[in-house]
């Protein structure tokens, strides 16, 4: 019962912190004030439920970019722009090096994952082969 009150409480935290559609980082603020000025029973509980909120929301929204050698920044646009259209919200990139791919690009938005690599190739060519 206690853990049902917990996540109800922790959701309705969450749609608070939205301003036109968006995560707000001063209603998120607004929140965490709350909570730490009103210490609501399971207060430790709520706070772990409503960052699990959060994160999963931030990560539905950020296109996880990983790329091997040079990679121009307006590619990084383009490819938000194309995650964009694709889960139909605003996607931003997060460009992260990553030189194990040896060449291409890997993209992460929330659990789907895009791969266009020498690594993943090399992996399915020799899976094929064994």
């Amino acid at each position: 019962m206690a853990s049902r009150k917990v996540q109800q409480l922790a959701r309705q935290l969450f749609k608070l912190s939205f301003e036109d559609g968006q995560l707000s980082e001063e209603r998120i603020n607004g929140v965490l004030a709350w909570i730490d000025k009103h210490r609501p029973v399971n207060a430790t509980a709520i706070l772990r439920a409503y960052k699990h909120l959060v994160n999963t929301e931030i990560a539905r929204n950020r296109a996880i970019i990983e790329f091997a050698g040079d990679l121009e920044p307006e590619a990084f646009t383009r490819i938000a722009e194309a995650m964009s259209r694709r889960y139909n919200r605003k996607v931003t990139p997060a460009p992260v090096a990553c030189p194990d791919l040896i060449a291409g690009v890997r993209v992460r938005v929330g659990c789907d994952i895009y791969e266009n690599s020498i690594v993943s190739q090399l992996a399915k060519l020799s899976a094929a082969t064994s």
